[in-house]
């Protein structure tokens, strides 16, 4: 009985928390970055973490997909436990079905736009000449084909992030994590990767969670979540933007 309502808890969104907790140990100090954090994410949403620095967000980014473990509690993608994927089985997860964007950029200097997006692909086995499409049909999602042989030193900021949105989607992932992707841009900069997030999330259908302090980012979203010292302090919609 108790696993089928563990279940059916899981089953409620294509993310779902359930009392996460993340505390780091030094040997000497012990900070519990997360409290017991419950939440779900439906398909297809947008949701925006929000709070003052040090309350949580990115640790519980990471918790959730996968990029740290949990010492308490557990996560569920598609009803899947988190606990129970060994590291190969994690990573393989994230490869196929994840997409990341962070706010650094991360682009290898020496490659063109269309090389960065492929790499993934590359890695996790693609052969080229499939790659190579793929690439070039995410630089197009993200309106930036004709930039295609052009290195990061030759694009704007936005650009750039655009290249790094297109490298995150390359995989087709079910969902999307993004920790403060608009951080390092200007504010018209900012406006227009949000659009371009908004209008992937609508129309892939894919999940979108959203680390920002930002609140023009994050009104943006379908839903916020505010965070106070490792907790969720309240849930909300915002008004339309």
């Amino acid at each position: 009985m108790p696993k089928k309502a563990e279940s059916s808890e899981a089953s409620t969104g294509i993310i779902v928390a359930k009392k996460v907790k993340k505390v780091y140990d030094s040997g000497k100090v012990k900070v519990e970055a997360l409290k017991g954090v419950d939440f779900s994410v439906k398909e297809g949403e947008m949701i925006a973490v929000m709070g003052p620095s040090g309350c949580g967000k990115t640790t519980l980014l990471n918790c959730i997909s996968g990029l740290d473990d949990l010492s308490a509690g557990e996560v569920y993608i598609r009803g899947k436990p988190l606990s129970k994927m060994n590291d190969r089985t994690r990573t393989k997860y994230r490869a196929e079905k994840i997409g990341f964007v962070f706010q650094a950029y991360n682009l290898l200097p020496v490659l063109t736009a269309a090389e960065n997006v492929e790499l993934p692909l590359l890695l996790a086995g693609v052969p080229p000449k499939q790659a190579r499409p793929k690439a070039v049909k995410a630089l197009r999602a993200v309106g930036l084909e004709e930039w295609k042989d052009h290195k990061p030193s030759e694009l704007s900021g936005g650009q750039q992030q655009r290249v790094t949105i297109a490298r995150s989607l390359v995989n087709d992932p079910e969902i999307v994590f993004g920790d403060e992707p608009t951080g390092n841009l200007d504010s018209e900069s900012s406006k227009d990767i949000m659009v371009l997030l908004k209008k992937l999330n609508k129309e892939n259908k894919q999940t979108f969670i959203i680390v920002t302090h930002d609140y023009t980012v994050g009104r943006m979203a379908d839903k916020i979540i505010m965070m106070k010292d490792g907790l969720i302090e309240k849930e909300f919609v915002p008004a339309p933007y």
